[in-house]
């Protein structure tokens, strides 16, 4: 008869006629609760698929991640959430996003969990794991000060090609413990998380990839207008002014500032930019953080001028700084000087280790520009030398020939008319002197 009743009853929609459960109450109460659960599996499953192509075309990783975990607090009931992600080299944690918590919680929290304990035990074992009470298990820490209570736990690793690049952490399930369906539903939803934060992160490399090529290119660029400048430009001052003003352009910094070796010495010779570099300065070189890059010909990035330049940058004419990046000016194994840049036009003032290579190889062509200036500088003046020599020397010939043999003359004519004793001879002599004088003079 249970065998008749149960194929007398209809589903209509997920829940049975009320004719049906009229006729057979005892049906009713056994099926009920299966249909409900039903119904929400399948509701919860309708979410998930929903959930995956809007994941996969999200492209902030951080609005993903709270997308995420929104989503894994509905289909489970969860209180909180919390998804943690391992850095490139899945050394240490690179982001630990919450939901749930206030910012009060948030701030009396403070620094994030590094991945130890029950946190670390799910990136460890590489599955999910489930806790009825936290507190209890043997691989609790405890909570920090400030930490809001939590009883279950249900955390399910993030694989991607089969390696733990994250977890998804939920705690206190409203009313009972975590159950298979809830677990199944997170392996379900870790999964599209990590097919999303894998898409995100390729992004993210592919536009970092974008921008060192933009980099590249605008160092290649000043480096190919440097060498022209070479061939075009021989006078230093206008060769160091363009150095200083490509320089500044690859690196994106506020002021550039040139100072080149004069004895024991760096000279401010050049700026660009913000302020008036403060031309013909003078800064010992033993005593300096620029003199100590120039002696080792290495690069130096300084984040706080302040504590780690020893030379104020008021002093170069710079008004204000908070950074710093320093790179020789080498001309075959000499360093002619150095390069200093202070402060990068971004939202982060500090310098990058992609800026010192760029800037480095940018100031490897600079010292070729500034070397053949200094060259040909130097030529000339030794041009100039050389025909003040041989003007000097044109006029002592000239003194010593034709002046004195004409003096010599003059001599004898004067000489001749005393001798002879005639007023009228010695008038026309003195005239004659006297003319003679006059041309040589």
């Amino acid at each position: 008869m249970c065998a008749d009743s149960c194929a007398d009853l209809t589903v209509v929609d997920g829940s049975s006629s009320l004719c049906a459960w009229g006729r057979y109450p005892a049906v009713h109460d056994r099926l009920a609760p299966r249909i409900m659960s039903n119904n929400r599996e399948e509701a919860r499953l309708r979410r998930l698929v929903e959930l995956g192509p809007s994941l996969v075309s999200e492209l902030d990783l951080e609005t993903l991640l709270d997308r995420v975990l929104v989503t894994a607090r509905e289909v489970t009931g969860a209180r909180y959430g919390a998804v943690a992600v391992w850095d490139s080299q899945r050394r240490e944690l690179a982001r630990f996003v919450t939901s749930g918590l206030s910012d009060d919680q948030e701030r009396a929290i403070g620094a994030r969990p590094r991945g130890r304990g029950v946190l670390g035990l799910v990136d460890n074992e590489s599955r999910p794991l489930r806790i009825g009470n936290l507190g209890a298990h043997p691989s609790s820490f405890g909570f920090p000060p400030g930490h809001p209570p939590m009883s279950t736990f249900l955390g399910v690793p993030i694989l991607i090609r089969g390696d733990v690049w994250g977890n998804l952490y939920l705690t206190d399930k409203s009313g009972s413990e975590f159950n298979d369906a809830d677990e199944r539903a997170i392996v379900t939803l870790a999964a599209w998380a990590a097919i999303a934060i894998e898409h995100a992160r390729l992004l993210a490399a592919a536009g970092t990839r974008e921008q060192a090529l933009e980099r590249a290119v605008r160092g290649l660029e000043a480096t190919q207008a440097i060498v022209l400048a070479v061939g075009a430009e021989t006078n230093l001052p206008p060769v160091l002014e363009m150095i200083a003003k490509r320089g500044r352009a690859i690196v994106d910094a506020r002021t550039v500032v040139i100072l080149l070796q004069e004895g024991d010495a760096l000279v401010v010779v050049a700026g660009a930019d913000h302020g008036e570099p403060r031309v013909g300065v003078r800064i010992p070189i033993a005593a300096s953080t620029s003199g100590h890059v120039m002696l080792t010909q290495r690069p130096a990035r300084i984040a706080n001028v302040d504590s780690h330049l020893r030379v104020s940058p008021q002093t170069l004419g710079v008004p204000e700084a908070h950074s710093a990046l320093i790179v020789p000016l080498v001309y075959r194994r000499r360093a002619l000087g150095v390069l200093a840049a202070f402060d990068r036009n971004h939202r982060t003032v500090t310098f990058t280790e992609d800026d010192e290579q760029i800037l480095v190889a940018f100031a490897a062509s600079a010292a070729i520009a500034v070397a053949t200036a200094q060259t040909v500088h130097a030529d000339r003046v030794r041009r100039t030398l050389d025909a003040a020599e041989a003007e000097r020397k044109y006029w002592a010939r000239e003194l010593h020939d034709e002046t004195l043999q004409a003096l010599g003359g003059l001599k004898v004519l004067a000489s001749a008319a005393r001798r002879a004793g005639d007023p009228t001879l010695m008038i026309t002599a003195l005239g004659q002197l006297v003319d003679g004088l006059e041309a040589e003079i």
